[in-house]
């Protein structure tokens, strides 16, 4: 940032934003402690160092320009970052109340989140969740979240992680397409089974042929990129799907295709923010999640 290029007094600033929300001098000098001419100074200070008329100043009072109304955006984003400059340097960003974003697979967010958050709202009511169920992961780094689960370990140096440990996952087909197959017992029998292709087909392929299937792209005719659907798909008897175990074991219009077939595992990273480390909010809801997830 070339910082040359700013050439306004901050305190000037604030006097023209709290004017305008305040509608005249008289009130911005009471809510900011100060004699009206005072005030006025500031004001017309920065008018002269911007090069331009932020109000009109006629018989109804003080009326913002366009210049004016153009700028006070801006003084009003600097403002919102000054409150919380202010907040955090007095200790009041450990406040629990706020809101909190959390990512999560299509998965975790339908079938394990839920109860979590629904008890975390019992636990601290003052804070708002959003929740973002999606695949792809979020970036941290530009607070597109401010927790994420995730499969894998992120590199970032300015991210936090915590393995949480693996999920263990199955293939799992409807009871009547199972019925259908014959009720196979050894990879073989399921070589001319119907499976339902997701992203990285390519990779799950090469996964089950090394636990000896023989697989090829024509055993995934029925393709889906959302979790949800793929699960439903194999709830109807489309062809056979990967679910975590403690799932795909609840649902009872599924079994597993090969029980003494080698489970399939992943591991499980909580990960925040280094904001984590000065926020109390994001602590608590992370060390929470961190509990209830492992």
């Amino acid at each position: 940032m070339d910082w040359r290029s700013v050439k306004f007094d901050w305190n000037r600033a604030r006097a023209f934003l709290v004017t305008a929300e305040e509608g005249s001098l008289s009130a911005a000098a009471r809510a900011l402690d100060m004699t009206q001419p005072t005030l006025g100074r500031q004001v017309t200070a920065l008018e002269r160092e911007l090069g331009v008329a932020l109000f009109e100043r006629g018989g109804r009072g003080l009326e913002l320009t366009p210049s004016g109304l153009e700028l006070v955006e801006h003084v009003r984003a600097m403002g919102n970052a000054a409150s919380r400059l202010s907040l955090s340097a007095s200790g009041q960003s450990n406040s629990i109340e706020g809101n909190i974003c959390i990512t999560a697979t299509e998965v975790m967010a339908v079938f394990v989140l839920p109860p979590i958050v629904q008890k975390l709202r019992r636990m601290e009511p003052g804070i708002d969740v959003e929740l973002i169920a999606s695949n792809s992961a979020s970036d941290l780094k530009r607070r597109e979240a401010d927790i994420a689960i995730r499969s894998f370990r992120p590199t970032q140096s300015d991210l936090i992680a915590k393995k949480l440990g693996d999920v263990v996952a199955h293939l799992y087909a409807a009871t009547s397409y199972l019925h259908q197959l014959g009720n196979p017992t050894s990879p073989d029998g399921l070589n001319k089974a119907d499976f339902i292709a997701f992203d990285n087909t390519d990779g799950l392929i090469s996964m089950l042929n090394e636990r000896g299937f023989r697989l090829t792209p024509r055993n995934f005719p029925v393709m889906t990129e959302n979790r949800i659907v793929q699960w439903e798909l194999v709830k109807h008897g489309v062809g056979i799907g990967v679910m975590p175990e403690v799932i795909g074991d609840a649902e009872p219009l599924v079994d597993r295709a090969l029980p003494s077939l080698e489970p399939l595992t992943a591991a499980m990273w909580l990960v925040a923010h280094r904001e984590l480390k000065t926020n109390r909010r994001v602590r608590m809801v992370f060390d929470y999640l961190a509990s209830e997830l492992s």
